[in-house]
């Protein structure tokens, strides 16, 4: 069976590891693209379907926070459903970044909440600090319809010096800890890429560790933030990639608020040209390795 992080890999190589993330809010919209007469769901669904047209064949996937819509209640998470149902429809993936970490019958309702039904996503992202036993209730979908989870383990955000770069008994970190029992877990749902169902988000800052992260966890896929505004540089992001595949690096702001930095340029049309720099600024580093 082709799992979806099967089709991320295929995706990948034929678009780029561009992710659009489709963290919307209404005071990113330029004064055009708000309509009086609309909601604000409705609106930002106006708004995320201009840009997925202008990047679908350019991007490799996008990535749908769900807090940005849960917002705006019910309107909003209408915007919400719709926006992934365009995404799949297309055919192409799409990461719902919910970041669940309960267990138990809890866990089962997300799952399915998530997984099936009007929030349906080929991908979510999940939270391990409650243990295996939080990521368990997923795995019947990974291993019966392919789905795919990525699980936050070293992140790049200022605090993960507060727990993840913890030094444990042994000498590793706890986001060793967390990558070596994700990966062991993974092993059992690899796909025809060779990259299993269960994969890591990863923060793309930190270049010393890079090489030896992409080395320990050859059969994972990445989900890697930190482009861009957070100091990521494409040559730190070529090192955590595999030949310019096994990973998707994720940009919100920096498309969604293209057009503040390309003045009379469509918003839409904004967008697509940063994702292709984007694309071809990564695309460029991995070549040199």
């Amino acid at each position: 069976m082709q799992t979806n992080m099967d089709r991320l890999y295929a995706a990948v190589a034929a678009r780029g590891p561009v992710c659009v993330g489709l963290d919307t809010e209404l005071s990113y919209l330029p004064d055009p693209a708000l309509d009086t007469a609309k909601t604000a769901g409705e609106n930002l669904l106006a708004y995320n379907r201009a840009l997925f047209e202008a990047t679908k064949d350019v991007a490799g996937c996008y990535k749908v926070q769900i807090a940005y819509y849960e917002a705006l209640g019910l309107d909003g998470l209408r915007a919400y459903a719709e926006t992934l149902r365009m995404v799949r429809s297309a055919g192409i993936p799409v990461i719902a970044d919910i970041k669940r970490g309960d267990i138990a019958k809890t866990a089962e309702m997300y799952a399915k909440a998530h997984f099936t039904g009007e929030l349906e996503a080929d991908i979510i992202t999940l939270a391990p600090y409650m243990g295996l036993d939080s990521i368990a209730p997923y795995l019947p979908y990974c291993e019966a319809r392919g789905k795919g989870v990525f699980v936050l383990c070293r992140t790049s955000n200022p605090g993960a010096r507060d727990f993840e770069y913890q030094t444990l008994s042994d000498g590793r970190h706890v986001y060793d800890l967390v990558g070596d029992s994700l990966a062991a877990l993974g092993e059992a749902y690899r796909g025809e890429s060779g990259y299993s169902s269960v994969g890591l988000v990863i923060g793309g800052t930190h270049a010393e560790e890079a090489a030896a992260i992409r080395a320990a966890y050859p059969h994972t896929f990445f989900l890697i933030p930190g482009y861009g505004a957070q100091g990521g540089k494409a040559s730190d992001i070529a090192l955590y990639l595999n030949d310019g595949n096994g990973g998707v690096v994720n940009s919100s702001r920096g498309i969604l608020l293209a057009w503040k930095k390309q003045p009379g340029v469509d918003f839409a049309e904004a967008a697509r040209n940063e994702c292709v720099r984007m694309r071809e600024d990564i695309r460029h580093e991995c070549a040199k390795l």
